[in-house]
């Protein structure tokens, strides 16, 4: 059986800290067949813009000033999300033979997997198809539709995902929230005026009709991962040299106003 390595955050991390581990996860696996599963928390709400998104056309920075809603860009692209009370998983590996070799066909497999954990949670729980055009192409937040593969229950989505891919190497992330506020949502859009008023989001303490911790949930999803893919996992550390690694990234990228602001 193929063991992948596990890490779980056992505090909430800045939205900065957060990418450049996530980043570093990415660049620092082996050639060929590792896989390295991350969970963790956000100490401060944040919303984090595609790698490509525009700041203007995407994001009201000022509502986020006021409301103390830090700002972030990922190295993966997709759309606006506000990360706030919530489960962020991180997939990171080299294993084509786990994964394929394609985007679409290793995002549907990571969905397949978090199915099979939201089950375990005695969630009814399905893969979406295709959205709107109008959310295709526009600049609505991540939630207000899910998007082909990925994750909703009763029609509302309950995992947004985006996905990085260089050769056999690729980074997975996605949010998975425990409570929601659609309407802030909403707000941390450009001028509020891009995103509809019913966003299609559903919390997982929303979906079960009561609170859910973090670890609980976490313990699933786990399971689902692990019969989907039929692995084990060992727990890892970050190491001195990750560390390391880590504050460079956030220094000189994730911290870094020119990268957040004006990559796009």
């Amino acid at each position: 059986m193929k063991q992948w390595s596990l890490i779980v955050d056992p505090v909430p991390g800045a939205g900065s800290w957060n990418m450049a581990v996530d980043e570093h996860l990415f660049e620092a696996l082996a050639r060929e067949g590792e896989t390295v599963v991350r969970f963790y928390r956000w100490a401060r709400p944040t919303a984090s813009l595609g790698y490509s998104q525009s700041v203007a056309r995407t994001i009201d920075l000022d509502y986020c000033r006021r409301q103390g809603i830090d700002v972030v860009r990922r190295l993966t692209g997709g759309k606006l999300v506000l990360h706030e009370k919530e489960i962020t998983y991180c997939v990171a590996s080299t294993d084509e033979e786990s994964f394929s070799t394609t985007l679409s066909a290793s995002y549907r497999l990571i969905s397949e997997a978090l199915v099979l954990g939201l089950k375990t949670m005695g969630l009814a729980a399905v893969l979406a198809g295709p959205p709107p055009e109008s959310y295709r192409r526009g600049v609505m937040p991540c939630f207000s539709f899910p998007a082909r593969d990925e994750i909703e229950i009763g029609g509302r989505k309950v995992v947004g995902s985006a996905q990085k891919r260089v050769g056999s190497r690729f980074l997975q992330h996605g949010s998975i929230p425990l409570e929601a506020d659609p309407d802030r949502d909403r707000r941390i859009a450009a001028a509020g005026r891009a995103a509809p008023s019913n966003v299609r989001v559903i919390s997982l303490s929303e979906a079960l009709g009561r609170p859910v911790e973090f670890d609980w949930a976490v313990a699933r999803l786990v399971e689902g991962l692990a019969e989907r893919f039929q692995v084990g996992f060992r727990a890892r550390s970050l190491s001195p040299a990750d560390l390391e690694s880590i504050r460079r990234l956030e220094r000189e990228r994730y911290a870094n106003a020119a990268w957040t602001l004006g990559r796009a």
